[in-house]
């Protein structure tokens, strides 16, 4: 069981960060480059789907590697577990905090209907992922390490 669990902690966490690299390092480049109209509505339905969906995984992340940590606990992979639990926390707390309410804003946006530092505001979005996409790319790999700690 304790298997299965790492198995499934390591593919939740790591399709989470597949999906944010993604989005930090080819969606975004991508919409800024497009013209103001589009980019607009690109990024409002970005945020729109993902907004719906990110807090559950960030969430269930948490949990999974929580669930991981008690069950690897007393071994040397409840360590990178722990650290990786906390860095999965940190991400939640910084996209509530930080994140989400740019977001919220940026997708009521439309051609006809934004600030004029709109730009600037998707901008600050993106230099605030790339810290949170560095937070959990360490918490994945520290999942790893954990998962595959634990099964020796």
């Amino acid at each position: 069981m304790a298997s299965v669990l790492a198995v499934i902690t390591a593919t939740v966490v790591g399709l989470m960060v597949g999906v944010e690299f993604s989005v930090a390092f080819v969606i975004n480049p991508i919409m800024l480059r497009l013209p103001a109209a589009a980019s607009l509505m690109g990024r409002a339905e970005g945020g729109r789907m993902l907004g719906r969906a990110m807090p559950f995984w960030y969430v269930g992340s948490l949990i999974l590697t929580a669930a991981l940590t008690a069950v690897a606990w007393g071994t040397p992979a409840a360590t990178s577990a722990l650290i990786a639990g906390v860095l999965l926390a940190i991400s939640v707390i910084m996209s509530i905090v930080l994140l989400v309410p740019i977001n919220n804003r940026s997708t009521t946006w439309t051609p006809e209907n934004h600030p004029d530092d709109w730009k600037e505001q998707q901008q600050r979005w993106d230099r605030l992922h790339y810290a949170r996409v560095a937070i959990i790319v360490a918490a994945f790999v520290l999942v790893l390490v954990a998962a595959t700690t634990f099964q020796l």
